[in-house]
């Protein structure tokens, strides 16, 4: 990917490092992080709370809609396959109308919830999971270093983490890209920016699909992640 003309460095919101320069302009700026390559806006152009939860509030995600499970095996089934028979798991970012997790349910698996705006139960932060999955959900994070790290903390030593979401490649191909017109969408990863993670944390990272994911954490890791 190639940089825009070069601006003021600015803070990258994962790594945290000031090695950020514009990287385009529509109806918002865009920046990417020299360090981690992850593509952000900045605050001012993130909505409201009210505003996000009136975008989320037209998904219609039914259980019932075999196109959309369709869409969600991308993620479910090779996280399905690492799984042990009765594993636990946890859904961040299960939306209005929880899917994912109730396959996991049907195939014998327990799952805890939870969204910011329609199961705001921070307790499920207090235990830890044989697997975490969160879909077509990282790329709304306002505070991804904070939230990703809270979310790793969840994996058990030996677990799995499953992130789908869309991923940023070049800036020809970011210039018509539909999935940054989504105003809620605020943060973009490549795949760069995966491998970051895992370092970071000190996982495995295995790409699992064009727009999945899966982070391994070690059998023998105590460590939450780096630095």
């Amino acid at each position: 990917m190639q940089m825009q003309n070069p601006a003021a460095d600015i803070t990258c919101p994962l790594c945290l490092l000031q090695q950020s320069q514009h990287f385009f302009t529509d109806s918002r700026e865009y920046y990417r992080c020299g360090n981690c390559c992850l593509v952000f806006v900045l605050p001012k152009d993130f909505l409201s709370a009210a505003e996000e939860k009136g975008r989320y509030d037209l998904h219609e995600n039914d259980p019932a809609d075999e196109g959309y499970r369709r869409f969600l095996s991308r993620i479910f089934n090779p996280v399905a396959a690492l799984l042990a028979p009765a594993s636990q798991g946890l859904d961040f970012g299960s939306g209005p109308g929880p899917t994912l997790s109730l396959m996991f349910e049907e195939t014998g698996h327990t799952m805890a919830l939870y969204d910011p705006f329609y199961a705001p139960d921070e307790t499920v932060f207090n235990h830890t999971y044989d697997f975490v999955t969160t879909s077509e959900v990282v790329e709304h994070l306002h505070h991804p270093r904070r939230d990703l790290d809270r979310i790793w903390q969840c994996v058990r030593p030996g677990g799995v983490l499953g992130v789908m979401t869309k991923r940023v490649t070049t800036l020809a191909a970011f210039k018509s890209w539909h999935y940054k017109n989504d105003p809620t969408h605020v943060i973009f990863f490549a795949e760069e920016t995966f491998n970051w993670l895992g370092n970071h944390w000190g996982a495995t990272v295995e790409f699992a699909d064009k727009d999945v994911v899966i982070f391994h954490r070690h059998a023998h890791q105590t460590k939450s992640f780096g630095n």
